[in-house]
């Protein structure tokens, strides 16, 4: 167990960048020196920042850039409290950082055209409709014309990061530094420069991704030649779920197959839950002075998600290099391990607090979305995958990996997120929405997640809406938007959206036969719910979001609600959530939780995986490891003396490096050495690697969703007639 000391005396006096925000009023006393005993040295695995002013006070710089204030001569009052958006991106690695950055111009795009169209329509509607033209209209309710339709404005922070010493000048130099202003103007994204520590690359390896990650997360923040860093790691580890960070679902966005984003994703993710976690167990927190809780610990859950970009895996025309299936099946090895240990495994002598604090996870969830969504879109337009452009591949990848994000910040967001007067001049009523809050998130996501999305257009006209909501015709369109939500991936060419699951259940050709019998039948689930996808799905969460005066039918809402009962029998937790005024069309995405893990991608990967870097010599080259994983999952009994003699008992990082592995780690622990000074702190590159134990909890997390099961509700009678158990039945 690795141990530090705390550090002495205060840093609150250390500020800089004017008068403190109105936030927090009145001002902190500075931190008490530290007594001995307050000193002594303390366990932990990532370093956190224990000052709580000095938390505070980085906090305040970072919230001065993202806010910049500018003062007038003849200003009187404090300027108005500025919260940090209740959303953040991270974004790791090459792919990470690209889509983080591709959401952040959108959102960005999105906003600016909004509010400059809502700006001239406001004027047009000024100069042109006065006295009895404005009377007429307001008399007979005459819908406006070429009214705009309100938009999603949040605008998320967006932090980036990559172990490469050019992402700041790729990013800076990429395209959008032509296009626009986007890169100076959105002030909510910052960069992390991790430069100092490596800026080579992770080579492809993963475990050297996380390697670097934990020298990082463990190198104390002063010692960064880079100050931003210090800002950016309060903000993201030191403060989460604290009152005065007001940032409540944070998305870790990577590619699985890489070494950079798969490597660091999961240490970051981990670093921050290890931070929450202390504040929920550390009784020291609980007897800070009254002015420091009340601007710091009230105490509120936060949800995090990883959203990870699978390699393609059933592209036979394509082949595909091993190593990024091997690479995104030790990720998924990792996390449900991970999984299993934070939501079943309990043991009576396993769950006292400070045990608890080494059995986390890295996210609440992790969304699972594959990179083979275009080559499918493509399939199902005619079109030829060997013509399609590689960055328009990626950028469509991107759009829908997006709309998920969008759909999700949607669901949760809160009145703050959105600009003073966004509401009124959309004319929203923000009292019918039906919001997913960041509690509501962490209850009903947990581990693998797969994506369902569709999206429709719908009338402009107001008597059409009414007419179209109650007609009977309507439950075809909501029938057919609800397949499109669960069909392979394909292109909407009226919204250019891309709709579909973002896994399959089951290999592409047998899923599109299995489709098409459910479509014939008239959506009859029975052709689809035995799926594992399906029938072990143990919670869903489905978010309708709908254009400003469309109302949706009962009629239409509980055919949805049939169709999500039918197809998912299992599903012991259903929550909805209704988003008004959010987009411009019609659309429903539906998470699919724990089952993903079922599916035949998933286990292609895992196994790859399993095979590559733990199969001894006597399993390695045939497939009796291939058949015993999918026995270790079916049979009633984990048989672990054949798992044990089937695999070796640590992985074998060189069998993706395909190069001397005990050449390269004393390099890279001699790095952390020079990093981290404190020698007590140091973590062996061995310490990290993964185990056979880590692949029995992976297996026996595999094994609780494929026995998921519900039991349906009996009457219980204590009356001797009655149609259930009663109490005459066992006399």
């Amino acid at each position: 167990m690795r141990k530090t000391s705390s550090r002495n005396g205060s840093k609150a006096g250390n500020r800089s960048g004017g008068k403190a925000p109105a936030n927090r009023k009145p001002a902190r006393k500075p931190a008490a020196v530290k007594t001995p005993e307050q000193d002594a040295p303390e366990s932990y695995m990532y370093f956190t920042e224990r000052d709580l002013d000095q938390i505070l006070s980085n906090l305040d710089h970072l919230r001065e850039s993202v806010f910049p204030r500018v003062f007038s001569d003849n200003q009187k009052e404090e300027p108005k409290q500025q919260f940090f958006p209740s959303v953040c991106l991270i974004g790791l690695g090459r792919c990470g950082s690209n889509i983080a950055l591709d959401v952040a111009e959108l959102v960005h795009s999105a906003r600016s055209y909004y509010l400059q169209e809502l700006d001239n329509e406001e004027r047009r509607s000024r100069e042109k409709e006065i006295g009895p033209m404005r009377w007429i209209r307001q008399s007979l309710n005459l819908p406006k014309s070429n009214t705009l339709k309100p938009v999603f404005l949040i605008e998320p922070m967006v932090m980036l990061g990559d172990l490469d010493k050019d992402i700041e000048g790729r990013i800076r130099f990429s395209r959008r530094a032509d296009e626009s202003t986007f890169l100076e103007d959105y002030n909510k994204m910052k960069i992390m420069d991790l430069s100092e520590v490596h800026a080579g690359g992770a080579g492809n390896a993963p475990i050297l991704g996380q390697y670097l990650a934990r020298i990082i997360l463990n190198k104390d923040t002063d010692h960064f030649s880079n100050e931003d860093w210090k800002f950016i790691h309060s903000y993201l580890i030191d403060s989460c779920g604290i009152k005065a960070n007001q940032s409540r679902l944070y998305f870790y966005i990577f590619s699985a197959g890489g070494g950079t984003g798969s490597g660091m994703a999961s240490e970051f993710g981990l670093a921050q839950q290890y931070s929450y976690m202390r504040k929920t167990f550390d009784p020291k927190l609980e007897d800070r002075e009254l002015e420091n809780r009340d601007h710091s610990f009230v105490f509120e859950p936060i949800f995090t998600s990883g959203i990870c970009i699978l390699p393609n895996i059933q592209d036979n025309r394509v082949e595909m290099s091993e190593a990024l299936h091997i690479n995104a099946g030790r990720l998924l090895c990792k996390y449900l391990a991970e999984e299993w240990d934070f939501s079943y495994n309990f043991d009576a002598d396993e769950t006292r607090d400070a045990d608890m604090m080494h059995r986390i996870r890295p996210w609440n969830a992790m969304m699972l979305i594959s990179n083979d969504i275009m080559r499918y879109a493509e399939q199902q337009d005619e079109g030829k995958i060997r013509d399609v452009d590689v960055n328009a591949m990626e950028k469509y990848a991107n759009q829908y990996i997006s709309q998920q994000i969008f759909n999700i910040l949607t669901a949760q967001a809160v009145t703050t997120d959105y600009d003073e007067d966004y509401f009124r001049r959309a004319g929203v009523d923000i009292g019918e929405t039906i919001r997913l809050d960041a509690n509501d998130l962490f209850m009903s996501l947990a581990g693998p997640v797969a994506v369902a999305y569709a999206e429709s257009v719908v009338p402009t006209d107001a008597h059409a809406t009414e007419f179209r909501s109650i007609n009977e015709d309507s439950r075809l369109e909501i029938d057919d938007l609800f397949f499109r939500s669960i069909d392979l991936p394909h292109f909407n060419k009226v919204t250019e959206a891309i709709e579909g699951v973002s896994l399959l259940p089951i290999e592409a050709s047998r899923y599109r036969e299995a489709l098409k019998k459910y479509k014939e039948s008239g959506y009859d689930a029975t052709h689809l719910k035995d799926l594992h996808f399906f029938k072990n799905c143990s919670s869903i969460v489905s978010i309708v979001s709908l254009p400003k005066d469309y109302k949706l039918s009962y009629m239409d809402l509980n055919r949805l609600k049939t169709h999500l009962n039918a197809l998912f029998p299992d599903t012991t937790l259903k929550r909805y959530a209704l988003v008004i005024g959010a987009s411009a069309n019609l659309s429903l995405t539906t998470l699919v939780v724990k089952s993903p893990c079922l599916s035949d991608d998933f286990l292609t990967l895992i196994v790859a995986y399993i095979k590559r870097c733990f199969a001894n010599d006597q399993t390695r080259y045939d497939d009796s490891l291939d058949e015993a994983m999918l026995d270790f999952i079916r049979s009633p009994e984990l048989d672990e003396e054949l798992v044990d003699s089937m695999l070796n008992e640590f992985e074998n990082p060189a069998k993706i490096l395909d190069t001397n592995w005990y050449a390269i780690k004393p390099m890279y622990e001699k790095k952390y050495r020079e990093m981290c000074h404190d020698q007590q702190n140091f973590v062996s590159i061995n310490d990290i690697r993964l185990t056979r134990e880590n692949v029995k909890k992976a297996i026996k997390y595999l094994r609780e969703i494929y026995r998921h099961r519900i039991s349906k509700t009996r009457m219980i009678s204590l009356n001797e007639q009655g149609s259930g158990f009663s109490l005459s039945d066992g006399e």
